[in-house]
């Protein structure tokens, strides 16, 4: 008799130890049926590990806090001219040296219009066929967009906003010419621009009527001119940019419609880094928008 126990002991031993060996339960030799809705699937014995997530694949650029100007650079390899950029813009506009620089020439007329609200400020999609010429090179507009307060300064002075008027040769170079704002009286462009802001960002609105484009420009065709980037990711260098010296107005309610949709949406003032800028003190700075 004891000799048929040890025997059933060790056979016993033996199947506990192949249903372990398997991973299974061995409550008396069988598994227990899973309970609830229905029996649930086995878990695999191991998990591939699931790859770490892209800490930039979601980020998108803003003015402020996390994907604030500061971290541009490291968003994305393609911002990373925002931090290593020698020629970065927006600059303080100081110690010009005054020249007889050539006026530019602005090729401007009634044209049709659509707004989009972009996310990081109002553009204003405007028709081909509106252009400048400076230096011998013309530059076709493509488009012109606003920031809150002006981007520029000019000897240590802001303004209320600016118009950035972005232009592109036939090479794909950028020519922008800076229209700084103050407060004063109303703006017939600007208020076209306000009534025909879309009701989502993102969305374009093509207005129905056309837009005189020379009227955003100041009386004055002075300017200052220098070479640096978009102001906004990538940061691209190479841009050549013309700030007009006499600013324009808007009035303080335009002004005010402007803030509500974005309080602040400018970068920092950038290092001039030894840039030659120039100001126009002769012909250009006395030829007038009467006939552009």
């Amino acid at each position: 008799m004891q000799g048929l126990q040890a025997k059933l002991s060790e056979k016993i031993g033996e199947v506990r130890a192949a249903y372990a060996a398997k991973g299974e339960p061995a409550h008396g030799g069988r598994a227990r049926p899973a309970r609830g809705h229905g029996a649930a699937k086995a878990k695999p014995a191991a998990v591939a590990a699931t790859p770490a997530a892209d800490p930039h694949a979601a980020v998108h650029w803003e003015y402020a806090g996390a994907g604030g100007p500061k971290d541009w650079g490291s968003l994305k390899p393609e911002y990373a001219a925002c931090s290593s950029g020698k020629r970065q813009s927006p600059i303080d506009i100081r110690d010009g040296i005054g020249v007889d620089l050539q006026a530019i020439q602005f090729d401007y007329h009634p044209s049709g219009f659509a707004v989009l609200d972009n996310g990081h400020t109002v553009q204003v999609n405007v028709e081909r066929g509106n252009a400048i010429t400076v230096m011998g090179k013309r530059y076709e507009l493509v488009q012109f967009h606003f920031h809150r307060p002006s981007e520029e300064r000019i000897n240590g002075r802001g303004y209320e906003m600016v118009a950035h008027l972005v232009h592109k040769d036939l090479d794909g170079k950028l020519a922008v010419v800076a229209v700084l704002i103050e407060q004063g009286k109303g703006h017939p462009l600007v208020q076209q621009v306000w009534n025909n802001l879309p009701l989502e960002k993102n969305e374009e609105l093509r207005a129905a009527e056309k837009m005189d484009l020379g009227a955003l420009l100041p009386a004055s065709r002075a300017y200052y001119t220098y070479m640096g980037s978009l102001t906004t990711p990538p940061c691209s260098e190479g841009v050549l940019w013309m700030v007009m010296k006499q600013p324009t107005q808007l009035s303080a309610e335009q002004i005010a419609i402007f803030a509500k949709l974005y309080p602040m949406n400018a970068r920092p003032i950038q290092s001039t880094a030894g840039r030659l800028i120039k100001e126009s003190v002769g012909t250009a700075a006395t030829m007038s928008a009467a006939a552009p």
